[in-house]
């Protein structure tokens, strides 16, 4: 067992005989600490629910004003998603309001059918929402294309955005996007100066909150910005005649009436309002779970998509029967929950409760805040819904005409008419994509390549027999398949095929591009780039019999003319591109200077994948380090601002001597440091933690098939989580990962075992990565 592993001794006052029964003292000690670590929990919930409640009162006034609904009727939806969505959801931090994907769908149906018709159609698609969820229909939600979502997301902040411009111009909005485009250029010939200034300021505060320098920023950063822009409007404003919010007095609400809209309409209507404020609240409770899972502190249970759609359901139909609003779960108030170190379901039912005092106590209050600034709040946040992250992510995955066509859809035709476009568009990619395959046929000096680039369908099998017929009898023949589906027609075409081939004297191989037989198994990559390497070289010879250099001057240079040789003729057009087009790597991996450690062969990477950055013990120093640090902290900002990645790795691995120094007091207090020495202070951060968790008996970081073998593993694993905390203090980093747009995750590589485990910062565990395959089709 290791010192960390062993309590550390007790004073003699305090030991008993092991036989004897706990003191009061023993007794106490756990029930004191259990006490203290709920009071914790609650004050983390209550500081929580006050920020959000800050965030959700401007932002539900300003959404009912955007719709043409009653102004209460946002706060109704805030408390009734709040308390009920809160209580009887599957999201513990979600937090749910008034829906803003639902913007443009609620404004149309306020205008059609009036606002009574439009609590009846909330009622009734909260009812499909229960019966979505009781049939467990929610994860249906992840098989939409995200070109679709983020399309749909987009064209309603488009929607959104056009509307409200006009008042903030100080103007009314018209019906459709159409028709608030035609009447812009109108509009901005013929400005209402105080409506604009007051516009303006608000987001010009909205903007900048958050950026503010210093001590000030830090203060500032207690009041939501959102707030922050309301006041300063309202400010400005003060003693001016601009329209402002008028709340009606308190009264029961008048019960929903069915509109006088055709059944189909009618259907179309709740089908929309279910389906879109349904998987804007699953695809915020998945984001909202993955800002918590990276968060350090208490760990907070997944979500149960399937409670939480009937969560939802349940707060429709209650916000609905009391004149609110639609609701669903914003990412936003998600977001924010989770940044203000909300815990449990404790801080969105407090939000809730303090929007119905509000509502109730601060009615005067409300009613001093202009309308130019609530409507250049939901401006801004329609204007933020157009990401371009999600666009440059689409158009990577070759899903832009998708994208498009859902956001144009949205904006001409209508919400549900723009989905129907986008799957429309997206099934004849699919199709257009399964039928588009080229044979090539070329010769080499070692034979014949034959390449297959697309699906191999049997649609694909005429040009396939014409290609192979090109083939001379008796010839070398490699069949490169650079597809990742071939149906059983192909399959038996190509076997008969190569059998008849070789009868005649022929030789053929059948691969990918990286020779791989096809029927064989394939993960999600499908490159091998290693081959099998002992004592400095490829225990595979040479094609040509080249014999490698055998003195250690000459290895370098070797393996660059073995490079040459045999490499480079195939990375040769890859590496063009990316000559000509320039880096656009996913992922920063943070690894050691280790020698032993290859990032290329863990990970399977090739030229473009990985921005890769290597230090001594793969610290990652804080913000505020000396200047001597700033090489990794720039990389970092590089990576994460101007290469846009969307994920940062940070991994460590056995055997590491940093750890080795740490352990052993290597890097002493000294008036002249080694720079050595000034950089392991870095890691000290990860000693103390260690220290700490093995003091306190907190739980340690753990491996999960296999005990942690000695204090230098330990350490190593618990350095990978330290660094990752460091990775969260730097602002850059901090920014992308609450807007959901950036992922953290640790990892450690065993070397003497070649084992990657991965962490899982929820339980503090590392799980092994096991190989196993999906089989493709043939």
């Amino acid at each position: 067992m290791s010192q960390m592993e062993k309590s550390p001794p007790q004073p003699p006052r305090h030991r008993q005989h092991p036989e004897a029964p706990p003191g009061p003292r023993a007794a106490a000690e756990p029930t004191s600490r259990t006490k203290r670590a709920d009071l914790a929990v609650w004050r983390r919930d209550l500081s929580a629910s006050i920020v959000v409640f800050l965030l959700a009162v401007p932002l539900s006034l300003g959404v009912a004003l955007a719709t043409g609904a009653p102004l209460q009727a946002g706060l109704v939806a805030a408390v009734a998603g709040g308390l009920v969505a809160g209580l009887l959801g599957g999201a513990p931090l979600q937090v749910t309001g008034a829906a803003t994907g639902l913007l443009a769908v609620t404004a149309d149906l306020v205008q059609r059918y009036g606002w009574r018709a439009t609590c009846a159609v909330t009622v009734l698609a909260g009812l499909a929402q229960l019966a979505l969820g009781a049939l467990r229909a929610a994860r249906a939600a992840s098989a939409v294309s995200p070109a679709i979502v983020h399309g749909l997301l987009a064209g309603i902040g488009v929607t959104i955005a056009i509307g409200q411009l006009h008042v903030v111009l100080g103007g009314a909005p018209d019906g459709s996007a159409l028709d608030n485009a035609a009447a812009l250029p109108g509009q901005l010939a013929h400005p209402h100066v105080l409506a604009l200034l007051i516009g303006a300021v608000t987001v010009a505060v909205l903007l900048g909150w958050g950026r503010l320098p210093g001590r000030a920023g830090r203060w500032a950063r207690v009041l939501p910005a959102p707030l922050a822009a309301v006041l300063a409007a309202t400010a400005v404003s003060a003693g001016t005649s601009v329209a402002r919010v008028e709340l009606p007095s308190w009264r029961t609400p008048e019960l929903p009436a069915l509109p006088d809209a055709s059944v189909p309409a009618l259907a179309a209507a709740v089908l929309t309002v279910t389906l879109v404020a349904g998987m804007e609240s699953m695809l915020s409770a998945l984001a909202v779970d993955r800002l918590a899972a990276e968060r350090s502190g208490p760990p907070v249970p997944r979500a149960r998509l399937n409670r939480e759609l009937a969560g939802q359901g349940a707060a429709n139909v209650v916000s609905g029967l009391l004149g609110g609003l639609p609701v669903s779960g914003g990412a936003m108030r998600g977001s924010a929950n989770v940044r203000a170190g909300a815990v449990t379901r404790r801080a969105t039912v407090l939000h809730g409760v303090w929007v119905l005092l509000c509502a109730g106590l601060l009615a005067a209050a409300l009613e001093a805040i202009p309308l130019a600034a609530l409507a250049a709040l939901v401006l801004v946040v329609g204007v933020r819904m157009v990401s371009f992250a999600h666009i440059r992510h689409v158009r990577r995955h070759r899903e832009f005409p998708v994208y498009a066509a859902t956001l144009g859809g949205v904006v001409l035709l209508g919400v549900l008419q723009g989905v129907a476009a986008g799957i429309a568009v997206a099934v004849f990619l699919a199709l257009r994509r399964l039928t588009r395959t080229r044979v090539a046929v070329t010769e080499e000096p070692a034979g014949h390549r034959v390449r297959v680039s697309g699906q191999l369908t049997f649609l694909a099998v005429p040009r396939l027999t014409r290609a192979l017929a090109r083939v001379p009898a008796r010839a070398e023949v490699v069949v490169e398949l650079c597809g990742s589906f071939m149906d059983h027609a192909a399959y038996e075409a190509l076997q008969s095929w190569s059998a008849a081939h070789r009868a005649h004297g022929g030789r053929v191989t059948l691969g990918g591009r990286p020779g791989r037989p096809p029927a064989k198994t394939a993960g999600a990559h499908s490159c091998r780039p290693w081959t099998p390497w002992r004592q400095h070289h490829c225990t595979r010879p040479a094609p040509d019999g080249a014999a490698e250099p055998a003195d250690s001057g000459s290895q370098l240079l070797g393996g660059v003319s073995a490079f040459q040789r045999h490499t480079a003729p195939l990375v040769r057009e890859e590496l063009a591109r990316l000559a000509r087009d320039g880096q656009r790597p996913t992922q920063l991996f943070l690894t050691c200077a280790d020698s032993r450690l290859v990032t290329s062969m863990i990970t399977s990477s090739g030229p473009g994948d990985l921005f890769t950055v290597r230090n001594v013990g793969n610290l990652m120093p804080p913000p505020g380090s000396d200047a001597s640090c700033d090489s990794v902290g720039a990389a970092v900002e590089y990576a994460v601002e101007v290469l846009r990645v969307g994920s940062i790795t940070v991994c460590g691995h056995s055997g590491c001597g940093a750890m080795g120094a740490l352990l052993s007091g290597a890097a002493p207090e000294e008036a002249e440091p080694t720079p050595l020495a000034r950089w392991l202070r870095h890691g000290r951060p990860s000693l103390a933690r260690m220290q700490r968790i093995g003091r306190l008996g907190r739980g340690e970081v753990a491996l999960h098939e296999r005990p942690v073998s000695d204090d230098q593993e330990r350490l190593a694993l618990v350095n990978v989580m330290q660094q990752l905390d460091h990775l969260r203090a730097h602002p850059c980093v901090a920014r992308r990962v609450a807007e959901g747009s950036l992922a953290l995750h640790g990892m450690y590589f065993h070397v003497g075992e070649a084992q990657t485990y991965v962490l899982d910062e929820a339980t503090g565990r590392f799980g092994a990565v096991r190989g196993e395959a999906v089989p493709v089709t043939a």
